[in-house]
C-alpha cells in the first residue's frame, strides 16, 4: 500500500510540473506586464482543475455567499497541507497569495511566485512588516489576496487551529474590505505535512464562507475580527466531525 501511495505521490507531482511548464508562457504576461495581473488568478484555476483532473483528485467548491467579481477580498484560509495552495487555485475571484519566502528559492518556479505574489521571512519582524505594506499596496492596486492567517503549517493535531497573525486583519481593516474565512477540511488527509508526504486519493473539499464586512472597524479590533474569522473556520472543522475545540 505505502509503494502504491509512493507511485501515486510521483505521479502527482510530475503532473504538476508538468501542468507548471505548460502554464509558464501565459504567467510570464502578468510579469512583463503588472496591469494584466488578473491572468494570475485565470491561470491559477485552470492549472489546479487541471492538476486535480489528471491525478484523478474529486474536488468540491461550496460558497456560503456568491463573492462580488467588482470587490476585493481578503481570503483567510485554513493551512494544513501543501495541497492547500493549489486548493486554493480554485478561488473563482483572482487573488494573489501572501506566502512564506522559501518558495522564492524554488528553480524556476520560485522565479514565478516571487514576481507574482507577496513572499514573506516568518522570523524576521522587518520582513512580517514589509508583507503588510505590500499587502496594503496590493490591495491599492486592486488585488485580492490569499492570506494563510496561521502563518504557515504549525498545527501539531491537524486539522485544529493554531493561533492567528495579524497581517491578513490589519491589512483588510485599513482598506476596509471583507475577510472571507475558507474551510478545507481535508487537505490534511490528502497530503500530510510529515517527513513522508504521500498523495491520498479523498475529495478536496473548499468552503468559502460568507465575507465579514469591516467598514468602520478600527485597527484597535483587530484581535475581535481574528476571533470572528477564527470561530467561523473552527465550528465548521466541527461540523465536518473533527473534535477541534477538545485539541487545541
Amino acid at each position: 500500500m505505502k509503494f502504491l501511495k509512493l507511485l501515486y505521490t510521483i505521479y502527482g507531482f510530475t503532473i504538476f510540473i508538468l501542468l507548471f511548464l505548460f502554464f509558464l508562457p501565459f504567467l510570464l504576461i502578468p510579469i512583463a506586464f503588472p496591469n494584466q495581473f488578473k491572468i494570475t488568478g485565470i491561470v491559477n484555476r485552470w492549472w489546479a482543475k487541471g492538476l486535480f483532473t489528471f491525478v484523478f483528485l474529486p474536488y468540491k467548491l461550496e460558497m456560503e455567499e456568491k463573492l462580488d467579481p467588482a470587490r476585493q477580498y481578503v481570503f483567510c484560509p485554513n493551512h494544513t497541507s501543501y495541497m492547500d495552495i493549489p486548493a486554493m487555485g480554485i478561488n473563482p475571484v483572482n487573488a494573489i497569495f501572501v506566502g512564506k519566502i522559501e518558495i522564492a528559492s524554488v528553480p524556476l518556479f520560485g522565479f514565478m511566485y516571487s514576481r507574482l505574489h507577496i513572499t514573506v521571512n516568518r522570523s524576521s519582524i522587518k520582513s512580517k512588516g514589509n508583507a503588510v505594506k505590500l499587502s496594503i499596496d496590493a490591495i491599492d492596486d486592486g488585488k485580492s489576496l490569499v492570506i494563510f492567517p496561521e502563518g504557515g503549517i504549525y498545527s501539531k493535531k491537524p486539522p485544529s487551529l493554531t493561533s492567528f497573525k495579524d497581517g491578513a486583519f490589519r491589512a483588510a481593516i485599513e482598506k476596509q474590505i471583507p475577510i472571507v474565512p475558507v474551510t478545507m477540511p481535508n487537505n490534511w488527509l490528502i497530503l500530510p505535512d510529515q517527513k513522508e508526504m504521500l498523495l491520498t486519493r479523498k475529495l478536496i473539499k473548499v468552503i468559502f464562507h460568507k465575507p465579514i464586512e469591516t467598514k468602520g472597524l478600527k485597527l484597535e479590533q483587530v484581535d475581535e475580527l481574528k476571533e470572528q474569522v477564527f470561530s467561523v473556520i473552527d465550528n465548521e472543522l466541527n461540523k465536518h466531525g473533527y473534535n477541534t475545540r477538545n485539541t487545541g
